[in-house]
């Protein structure tokens, strides 16, 4: 069974599927492994040390596409000079793949019309069962830290308390809103670097994971259900949202790093943070939104720019997680790795739909779209 890693195409994308450390452990389990030419240069991997590692290198994309049984990207497929990447894949082929299928379900759709098994990264549960399989947590840990990096190196004063001869420097404030793995990791990253954090989830239940990093929990108390299954969060009516806006208020004006980072899946993302807000806060003061690609938790971000606003710098950078493409590609390649290793038993895929972890990843098998939320969501296109 050939395994192929294609050579991302997206502007600005480092990372890579596979590294040579997880090749030559596809290559002892018995799979033939063919990678794109200069697919790994970007995460600062040649084509020699994958061909150390066992792998035969492809220069031709067209043939590395067309004869793959299972094929691992990155990025969900796009186009090329003169052809898409979908179609050409064979039908019975497998794709591995961040997918972003909640948001752009017409790519599923055509998954599906060419027969294609198709499994999405950002649908593997978060079960104990599939920790080693999680990609979004492995490159939202990167991006929580990376966020803290690019605030502090934006920010116009130091982090840490200091005292010197010429007197006391008190420690920066950072308010982290979001707890989930990139929030937990940029509370951990901003202590480590000598801030005081406070942070804010509309999920209670991470209190005690805010804390155990060192972070102080902002409470504010919420009538409706804010936890969805598989423990993310869960999208709140408007009043609800205004209710959140007023209560974090204070504490964003306080703060001199604010980093967002709440997103429901599928949904665009909640506004936590005011024009008004971001008015009330000390010039110099900078807000890192991870949130931007999916519509922002402050009102004045704008993806993939940096902005100004009455002097508060408002960063929201887009696949930060590429920023750091050794790193990023080793726990993605891992990941990849342990999902293949869990699907194939001597060397075949076994596809087995009464598994939690099959059935939740798998969007597509045998022409048809298998995620409820995926019809749904073309139903609506369609009218």
């Amino acid at each position: 069974m050939k395994i192929a890693v294609s050579k991302e195409q997206e502007l600005g994308e480092l990372r890579v599927a596979q590294v040579p450390n997880t090749v030559s452990r596809l290559v002892k389990q018995g799979f033939e492994v063919w990678v794109e030419a200069g697919a790994g240069v970007g995460a600062g991997y040649d084509d020699a040390a994958y061909e150390t590692a066992g792998a035969k290198i492809i220069d031709n994309p067209v043939v590395l596409w067309e004869e793959a049984d299972i094929l691992l990207k990155v990025q969900p497929p796009g186009r090329r000079d003169g052809w898409a990447e979908i179609d050409m894949l064979r039908p019975g082929a497998t794709l591995i793949s961040f997918l972003d299928p909640l948001s752009d379900p017409l790519i599923i759709q055509q998954l599906a019309q060419r027969q294609v098994t198709a499994f999405s990264m950002e649908l593997i549960p978060r079960t104990t069962r599939a920790q080693t399989m999680d990609a979004l947590s492995s490159q939202a840990n990167i991006a929580g830290y990376k966020s803290v990096l690019l605030a502090a190196a934006s920010l116009p004063r130091i982090f840490p308390m200091m005292t010197t001869a010429a007197g006391t420097i008190p420690p920066a404030k950072v308010l982290v809103l979001g707890a989930g793995v990139a929030g937990l990791q940029a509370i951990a990253t901003a202590r480590r670097l000598g801030a005081v954090v406070e942070a804010f989830d509309i999920r209670p239940t991470v209190k005690e994971q805010v804390q155990s990093v060192g972070g102080n929990f902002i409470e504010i108390a919420l009538e409706e259900p804010t936890e969805a299954e598989g423990g993310y969060a869960q999208q709140v009516g408007m009043d609800t949202q205004e209710l959140i806006c007023q209560g974090l208020s204070s504490y964003v004006a306080k703060a001199d790093v604010v980093i967002t980072t709440a997103q429901v899946p599928g949904k665009p993302a909640p506004l936590l943070i005011t024009e008004e807000t971001v008015s009330q806060m000390k010039p110099g003061s900078v807000i890192i939104d991870l949130a931007a690609e999916s519509g922002g938790n402050c009102s004045c971000s704008e993806a993939g720019k940096d902005v100004n606003y009455q002097g508060v710098n408002i960063l929201s950078p887009t696949n930060l997680p590429s920023t750091v493409p050794v790193n990023t590609s080793q726990m993605y390649a891992k990941n990849l790795l342990n999902l293949v290793g869990y699907l194939a038993k001597d060397g075949e895929l076994q596809l087995d739909f009464d598994d939690d972890i099959t059935s939740s990843a798998c969007v597509t098998h045998g022409g048809e779209i298998l995620n409820q939320r995926i019809r749904e969501a073309l139903l609506v296109i369609s009218h």
